[in-house]
């Protein structure tokens, strides 16, 4: 055998074989006959052959490489992972790898990691926007690879879409406060460059006009240590709200933890957009308004597969509706009616 990294020559010289042979199984041809293919394939584990993926997508018919890029905000997150999960489950079927990366709210990460998927010729690609323009994929991405926007739309390339109800989602969450008796409602935002952040802040602010209240606006947050400073600060002022509706996971996990530390997790009300792990455990329960990242992982991956097999439709917007899901922090009342 030659040193180094083991060849197709050197698994077909010890499977006693020919190398269109090997090539043949290696690229998974099913008309070689079985004894042949039991033979090579002791010869690649025997010598640790790995395939060279750039010369096996020139050798398949289709030139593709079986794999697909899922860019997401932070693949850490449990939104983000759920949705993974449900892209992965999907391709699996199909004989599809899933190549992950976060992009860390970074533009120029998105662009790196866009770059490098497309060196690697994945053969489309799901992508949560990090930046405000996505139109450099026309350059950086070939004409025949798909994409697939997440979570969140994007500017300057026509794609499908895949959408939770954020405005919608966002409404319910201040009605059903207001429900409760509640006149005082903050709300703490994620960074305004994000679109799904002004979207909820848009349903926030829609509702409270039509309520005739006004708002408390903390923006800027995406993290729990920087929500639960804020929402200290919110309720050591001299007039505190009575109501918090956090706009992700994060910052409702931050808000949590100030609450119990002013011990204020009984008397003022709390529903966050999104859910998290163990947050029906807590005392009182977190009331949230769920997305379903699961469904948009799926929807996302069946859309890009359907391109990748040919559909030539026009983009599409794809929403997935969100659930209120009351479990106690949501339900504190505020004044009795009539008492304003």
């Amino acid at each position: 055998m030659t040193p180094g990294r083991p060849t197709m020559n050197d698994v077909a010289r010890t499977a006693g074989v020919s190398l269109k042979t090997v090539s043949r199984v290696v690229n998974g041809e099913t008309t070689v006959d079985p004894a042949l293919v039991a033979r090579v394939r002791a010869a690649v584990d025997s010598l640790h052959y790995r395939p060279h993926l750039g010369a096996s997508m020139l050798r398949r018919n289709d030139r593709r490489t079986a794999t697909i890029g899922l860019l997401l905000e932070d693949v850490g997150n449990p939104f983000s992972a759920v949705l993974h999960r449900a892209v992965e489950d999907e391709a699996r079927p199909r004989g599809v790898h899933v190549l992950t990366g976060s992009l860390d709210e970074d533009p120029e990460r998105e662009r790196e990691l866009t770059r490098a998927f497309a060196r690697r010729h994945t053969d489309g690609l799901i992508l949560a926007p990090a930046g405000s323009d996505q139109g450099y994929l026309a350059l950086e991405l070939p004409p025949d690879i798909p994409v697939v926007f997440v979570d969140r739309p994007a500017a300057g390339f026509a794609a499908d879409t895949v959408l939770a109800g954020n405005v919608a989602g966002a409404a319910e969450a201040v009605r059903h406060l207001i429900g409760y008796g509640h006149r005082h409602i903050a709300f703490l935002g994620d960074l305004a460059g994000i679109a799904t952040a002004r979207r909820r802040l848009r349903g926030y602010l829609t509702v409270l006009d039509d309520a005739g209240l006004a708002p408390t606006v903390v923006g800027g947050l995406h993290d729990s240590a920087t929500a639960e400073a804020a929402t200290l600060e919110l309720l050591d002022r001299a007039e505190p709200p009575t109501a918090l509706f956090t706009g992700q996971n994060l910052i409702t996990i931050g808000a949590v933890r100030a609450l119990r530390r002013r011990g204020r997790q009984h008397t003022v009300a709390l529903v966050g957009f999104d859910d998290f792990p163990l947050a029906d455990l807590l005392e009182p329960g977190v009331t949230v308004i769920a997305q379903d990242p699961g469904a948009m992982g799926r929807a996302a991956a069946r859309a890009l597969f359907e391109r990748m097999d040919g559909l030539t439709a026009e983009p599409r917007e794809i929403r997935i509706p969100t659930t209120l899901i009351p479990r106690g922090s949501g339900e504190i009342t505020g004044r009795p009616t009539g008492s304003w």
